[in-house]
C-alpha cells in the first residue's frame, strides 16, 4: 500500500497533464442492466446463479485526442438495489464493476460518432449481512468481498443533442476470471445507455 501511494501523485500529475494537452474530455452518466447465461435449476446441485438483471447506474470519464482521436477511459457500475442470491430471502448482494480502457472515438458525422474501448479492470461483489469485518467499521455496512480480475471490450454510438450534450447507447463485454466462484458464468454483458457533456470541441 505504501509503494502504490508514492506512485498516487506521480499518476494524478500525469492525468492533470495529459487532460490539459488533450483536445476534448466527455463525463458521462447512465444505467443499463446486466445478461448472462440462463440459470439452469437442479434441486440436488443448485450451483451458483446467473448474474443477470437489475438496474446498474454508471458514471464514466475520458479524456481523447493524443493523436487519431486515442486516449482513455475510466468506467464504474454497480448494482442500484441489493439482489437476494439464490431468490427472495437469500444472502443480500451487490457487485460493483470498474474497469480502466484505451478509447477509439472516430466521428462519424457532424453530430454522430462512436466510442470503442478495451480494457482491463475488475468486478467486487459484496456479500452483506456478515458481522465482525473491517467493512463494518469503516464502511458502515457489514460485508466480505469477492474479488475478480476482468477484461473487457465495449463501444457506444453518441448523438448531440444540444450543443455539447449527447447520448450514448451502448454495449460492454467482461470476461471475469473465476467468477464462477460466484455466479455461474465467467461471461457478462452489460447494456444501457448513457447522458453525456463534451470538454472541449466535439
Amino acid at each position: 500500500m505504501r509503494k502504490l501511494a508514492l506512485f498516487a501523485p506521480a499518476f494524478a500529475l500525469f492525468f492533470v497533464a495529459q487532460f490539459a494537452s488533450a483536445q476534448q474530455a466527455d463525463i458521462m452518466v447512465g444505467g443499463g442492466t446486466l445478461l448472462s447465461s440462463a440459470y439452469t435449476t437442479n434441486l440436488v446441485n443448485p450451483g451458483p446463479i446467473s448474474e443477470k438483471g437489475g438496474f446498474y447506474p454508471s458514471i464514466s470519464g475520458d479524456v481523447i485526442g493524443f493523436k487519431r482521436r486515442v486516449g482513455f477511459n475510466f468506467e464504474v457500475t454497480w448494482r442500484g438495489k441489493q439482489g437476494e442470491y439464490g431468490g427472495p430471502g437469500g444472502q443480500p448482494y451487490r457487485p460493483i464493476i470498474y474497469d480502466f480502457n484505451a478509447m477509439y472515438q472516430p466521428k462519424l458525422g457532424k453530430k454522430i460518432g462512436a466510442d470503442l474501448m478495451a480494457g482491463i479492470g475488475a468486478q467486487s461483489t459484496r456479500f452483506y449481512g456478515f458481522t465482525n469485518t473491517s467493512s463494518c467499521v469503516y464502511f458502515g455496512a457489514c460485508f466480505v468481498s469477492s474479488n475478480h480480475f476482468l477484461v473487457d471490450v465495449g463501444g457506444g454510438l453518441r448523438y448531440y443533442v444540444w450543443n455539447h450534450v449527447f447520448v450514448r447507447p451502448e454495449a460492454h463485454f467482461y470476461h471475469i476470471v473465476n467468477n464462477t466462484n460466484d455466479f455461474n458464468s465467467n461471461n457478462v454483458v452489460r447494456v444501457g445507455a448513457s447522458i453525456g457533456f463534451t470538454i472541449g470541441p466535439d
